[in-house]
């Protein structure tokens, strides 16, 4: 798997959420990767962790 299969991944499962927008991730090999998602409409973060865990990965608890 490359590192454009990861972002390609998560970018299709997100995007396919109902009032996204626009998806951008950030890989850092080394530490932790981002992922900003911009939406018409608030969305519940529950709904972004499912997505991102169906492309095959998960999201670290934010403070």
């Amino acid at each position: 798997m490359t590192c454009g299969h990861c972002v390609r991944s998560v970018t299709e499962e997100v995007t396919a959420i109902d009032g996204v927008s626009e998806v951008a991730v950030s890989l850092n090999a080394n530490g932790v990767s981002t992922l900003t998602v911009s939406s018409a409409i608030p969305l519940e973060r529950g709904l972004v962790r499912a997505a991102v865990e169906e492309a095959g990965y998960h999201l670290a608890p934010t403070s």
